[in-house]
């Protein structure tokens, strides 16, 4: 099916469909500030500030367990490189980790919440428009007939995978001298493919509510798993250690969300509905369609395919190559993790609206997120460029980490961070893409593209610069996806104004050049690794907020502004 057109017109809603009211207010007006979404035409006078200071909040408490999360999975990170170093063993574990990554590409970050985001969205505001009229519940239905077949499709996905294990590592990575290490460690995670789809679905169903803290928690759940089984095992099990502490966080990232998910979601009994109740559901979901969900499938794996094209190429290169990617990858994106909860928050915002018609409330939606989206993942660029050698040396050189792993990690940090931005946006612009419940087919050809560039680019690049070439065609290719999901949006789904995203897109991405420039040049004047970065900390933000002014960024100037308004007030 085609794309929606942009015959649509603003602000029209479907028949028999309200606007959906926010679930959870505030109480009491605040001025609106960055995160308040707007008021569409039609929008009560009050609802605006109330639901901005709302997501306000969720931005906040969201932030503290994302960071969290972010913080334990470094000392997982590592954990695993004092044990493991960089080394057969972990790439070993490494490889086998590409399903649990795929997996939660597919089935908690993305897939499943693009799918079930706006289908629980779509149910609720259903729920709301019948009121207290007799019937069934459109939760309720939704619930009953997705749940029950969800689990025994994955479960079944694991059991093949487990069975697969030795061919699933033949082809990610064929150049493994001795193959059995992964094979046992992708055997262990493969139960991930279970565990993290009930996750997922858990997280859909608690986002769309606007129960946001459960689903913020499931990392810091699972990587205290990770660490736990690694520092009791290792000495046994040596790298399988981790690879269980991944079954075994992958199941306390469940428990974390059960209890708020059989308070909020209503269920129903545990059987696969009648073909009545089947086809009533049906009308009740119509966003969970094969039309819907084999394009945010294959975007879903399109993206996550090229850490599979990272992962093959850097199997023929020298034991450690792997493990280099990964450390600097997984820092790297820490940035664009923090700037991607935004765009989680105010999702349900986004499918809400599209449901109720409002496309003005969600076109501004859009574009606040992508401004503030963008300045934080630049902002952690510009640290990233400046002082990456000092980053690596504190986090990870210790124990089987020496100095040579430092270097080279941090250079290939350094290249990975070109591709921040482009990452960034890839996440925030495929949920509006989404959010409208039609089946449109562009991210898919957008990501593919990009996938083909990535391919193309790391066997030009890879056998002439190792890693460096790996990760510059990270960068083009991700970038290439974004630059055509910039473009695509506007004309596709929600009209926004995309010479004027751009224009501010690319004053902050000069204010990241420049702040970047100015701690590469002043890290080495510090020798001590920990307090020259405890300078940058200071000096980075410092010239990007000051170039951003000076280059009129409206992110910067509003946030700035904001800054000030609240410090009077709170005088």
């Amino acid at each position: 099916m085609s794309d929606t057109g942009t015959g649509t017109e603003t602000g029209a809603r479907p028949a028999g469909v309200a606007a959906a009211p926010p679930l959870l207010p505030a109480p009491g007006p605040e001025p609106e500030g960055l995160l308040s979404p707007g008021v569409a035409p039609g929008t009560p006078s009050g609802e605006a500030p109330r639901l901005g200071s709302f997501l306000a909040r969720a931005a906040a408490g969201t932030a503290v367990l994302t960071v969290l999360g972010a913080v334990l999975g470094l000392v997982r990170d590592q954990a695993i490189a004092r044990y493991f170093g960089a080394s057969d063993a972990s790439d070993a574990f490494l490889i086998a980790w590409t399903v649990p990554e795929m997996a939660a590409t597919l089935l908690i970050e993305d897939g499943m919440a693009l799918l079930l985001v706006p289908a629980f969205s779509l149910a609720l505001t259903r729920r709301a428009a019948a009121g207290e009229a007799p019937g069934s519940d459109p939760v309720r239905d939704l619930v009953a007939t997705t749940l029950p077949r969800l689990f025994l499709l994955l479960a079944g996905g694991a059991a093949l995978l487990i069975a697969g294990a030795p061919w699933v590592v033949g082809v990610l990575a064929p150049g493994l001298a001795d193959p059995r290490l992964a094979v046992d460690c992708t055997r262990l995670t493969s139960v991930t493919v279970l565990t993290f789809g009930i996750t997922g679905y858990f997280s859909a169903a608690l986002r769309a509510h606007r129960s946001f803290l459960p689903p913020a928690g499931v990392y810091a759940a699972y990587n205290l798993g990770i660490i736990g089984m690694t520092l009791a095992l290792h000495a046994v099990w040596g790298v399988r250690a981790a690879a269980v502490g991944v079954a075994v966080g992958s199941v306390l990232m469940i428990l974390t969300q059960l209890p708020m998910f059989l308070r909020l979601v209503p269920l129903a009994r545990p059987r696969l509905p009648r073909f009545g109740e089947a086809r009533r559901a049906e009308r009740t979901a119509p966003l969970l369609g094969f039309a819907v969900l084999a394009p945010v499938v294959l975007f879903v794996v399109s993206r996550q395919s090229q850490v599979l094209v990272e992962r093959f190429l850097a199997s023929t290169l020298p034991a450690g190559a792997i493990s280099h990617m990964n450390y600097a990858q997984k820092v790297a994106q820490m940035p664009m993790v923090l700037s991607l909860m935004i765009c989680t928050v105010t999702f349900p915002v986004v499918a809400q609206a599209m449901a109720a018609g409002e496309r003005e409330k969600a076109r501004l939606r859009v574009e606040r997120d992508l401004g503030l989206a963008g300045t934080v993942v630049l902002l952690g660029t510009a640290v990233v460029l400046g002082y990456a050698p000092q980053i690596i040396e504190v986090l990870f050189q210790r124990g089987a980490f020496d100095a040579a792993d430092t270097a080279s990690t941090a250079q290939v940090m350094r290249v990975y961070a070109l591709g921040l931005l482009g990452h960034c946006l890839v996440g925030a612009l495929s949920r509006p893409f989404f959010s409208s419940g039609r089946p449109t087919w562009f991210p898919a050809f957008a990501m593919g593209t990009g996938l083909l560039v990535t391919t193309g680019a790391g066997y030009a690049l890879t056998y002439r610069f190792g890693v460096d070439g790996i990760a510059t065609a990270n960068a083009i290719g991700i970038s290439t996806t974004a630059l055509l999901l910039l473009m695509g949006l506007g004309t596709r789904v929600v009209p926004i104004r995309t010479r004027a995203v751009a224009l501010s897109l690319g004053r902050l991405t000069g204010a990241s050049l420049v702040a970047g420039a100015a701690g590469w040049a002043c890290a080495p004047l510090v020798p001590d690794p920990v307090l020259s970065l405890t300078a940058g900390c200071l000096l980075v933000p410092s010239a990007f907020f000051l170039t951003g002014l000076a280059l009129r960024s409206p992110e910067v100037v509003s946030l700035l502004a904001l800054t000030r308004r609240r410090f009077l007030d709170g005088r």
